[in-house]
C-alpha cells in the first residue's frame, strides 16, 4: 500500500512538472497559476499542495530531478566531460523552459541550481591531478581553484543559454578541459609534483588527463 502511494505521488509530481514545462514554454513564470497546472493534470487544486508549497517549489523539484540528477548519476573516469555535457544537452533540449526561469528569476538563479554538483565534479578532477596535497594551505588552494572553475563553468552555461556564446557544447567542454588541464599541470609543476610532461601523457599522476581516449 505504501509503495502504491509513493508511486502515485511521483506520478502526480511528474505530471505537474510536465504541465509546468508546457506553460513555461508559452508565457512568463509569474503568469502561470496553480489552477492552470491542476486543470492540465485533471486533479483538484488542493492536491497540488500535498506535494509542493508553490510553483517555485515545483520548478526547483523539476530541475533537481531532471537536470541535477544527470550530474549525480555520472561516475568514473569520464565524469568531468560527460556530466557537464549532459547538462548542456539538457539546457539545449529545454531551452524555452530554462530561459523562462532565467528571465523570471533573474540571471544567476538557474546557475545556483547546478553549482553544488559542478563543484563535486571539478573538485574530484582537481584532486585527481594533485593527489599529494596535504598541508592546509594546499587544501585552501584547491578549494579556491575549484570555486573559480565552478563559477566560470556555470557562467559559461548561462551565457550559452542566453545565446551570448555561439560554440557548441562539445567545443565549450573541449576548451574548458584544455584550460583546466593546462592550469593544473602548471600548478603541479610549480609544486614539484611532476616533471615537464606533454599534455595527455599517460605517465601523469593517477592517469588524470582530461582527454577522452
Amino acid at each position: 500500500m505504501e509503495k502504491k502511494c509513493y508511486v502515485a505521488s511521483q506520478q502526480t509530481k511528474w505530471a505537474l512538472a510536465a504541465a509546468l514545462k508546457k506553460l513555461m514554454a508559452q508565457k512568463p513564470l509569474e503568469k502561470i497559476t496553480i489552477s492552470e497546472l491542476t486543470d492540465l493534470c485533471h486533479i483538484k487544486r488542493q492536491n497540488f499542495y500535498y506535494h509542493f508549497e508553490d510553483i517555485y517549489d515545483l520548478m526547483r523539484w523539476m530541475f533537481q530531478n531532471e537536470a541535477v540528477s544527470l550530474l549525480e548519476r555520472r561516475e568514473g573516469a569520464l565524469l568531468w566531460r560527460e556530466g557537464p555535457l549532459e547538462l548542456f544537452h539538457y539546457l539545449q533540449s529545454n531551452r524555452a523552459v530554462c530561459l523562462c526561469a532565467l528571465r523570471s528569476l533573474g540571471r544567476g538563479h538557474i546557475r545556483r541550481f547546478f553549482e553544488e554538483q559542478l563543484h563535486t565534479i571539478i573538485s574530484q578532477t582537481i584532486e585527481g591531478f594533485l593527489p599529494d596535497l596535504q598541508d592546509p594551505s594546499s587544501s585552501d588552494h584547491v578549494a579556491l581553484l575549484a570555486h573559480f572553475y565552478v563559477v566560470s563553468l556555470a557562467s559559461v552555461m548561462e551565457s550559452w543559454l542566453l545565446g551570448e556564446i555561439d560554440q557548441t557544447p562539445d567545443e565549450l567542454i573541449n576548451f574548458i578541459s584544455t584550460v583546466l588541464e593546462d592550469h593544473l599541470r602548471g600548478a603541479a609543476l610549480r609544486r614539484g609534483q611532476i616533471s615537464s610532461i606533454p599534455s595527455g601523457d599517460p605517465s601523469f599522476p593517477r592517469g588524470c588527463s582530461l582527454e577522452e581516449e
